[in-house]
């Protein structure tokens, strides 16, 4: 609603990603599929990439419609992260792992056991069936809010996304000079626990 409310749109993101992309580490974002097919797929991509953008997760994405978006993305260099689910088939599964780039995107919700945060059963269990079907590297999401959680994940998966817990500090620190120091501990505090000896 923020992001709407002050009229965020693809302009902007290409802003802040062309931004980013100076501290010279991959940039991607994530966007509904709307977006992209109204700005037009190739502008997009050109856009993206001359930007220095990396790599989209579309979460919406059907891979199987996604013949454009592959053709595009594959002629400016650009990963398509497409994500898969627990409750994802064996079929599925094969169709969207042959369709990404970069890392597939496991999407595993995260339980509350007692008062200790645990990782869901399904994460790993996801991403085992995922590396039966591809070499691809798989990053875990959804959910992934906290050190200790973010240091279970990297156990199994070559990658941990998180997002939600960035975007909850953000909204509880009004002042935002406050809210980029909070952001950027838990950024160190995420990283320092995936660390493995």
């Amino acid at each position: 609603d923020i992001a709407l409310n002050h009229k965020t749109g693809i302009k902007e993101v290409m802003y802040v990603v062309n931004k980013v992309s100076q501290n010279e580490k991959p940039v991607l974002t994530m966007s509904y599929w709307s977006p992209i097919e109204k700005w037009g797929i190739k502008k997009y991509v050109q856009e993206f990439k001359e930007s220095g953008g990396n790599g989209v997760i579309t979460p919406d994405l059907p891979p199987d419609e996604s013949n454009d978006w592959i053709e595009e993305t594959n002629q400016q260099n650009i990963d398509r992260i497409f994500v898969v689910a627990p409750s994802t088939s064996e079929e599925r599964l094969k169709l969207v792992t042959s369709k990404v780039s970069g890392f597939v995107y496991a999407a595993s919700l995260m339980g509350v056991t007692g008062t200790r945060n645990e990782i869901s059963q399904s994460a790993e269990a996801l991403v085992n069936r995922i590396r039966k079907v591809t070499d691809t590297p798989v990053a875990v999401g959804l959910g992934v809010s906290t050190p200790e959680q973010a240091k279970e994940v990297a156990k199994f998966a070559d990658g941990v996304i998180v997002g939600s817990a960035f975007i909850k500090l953000i909204l509880q620190t009004k002042d935002l000079s406050k809210s980029i120091g909070a952001v950027g501990q838990l950024a160190k505090d995420l990283a320092r626990s995936m660390h493995r000896n």
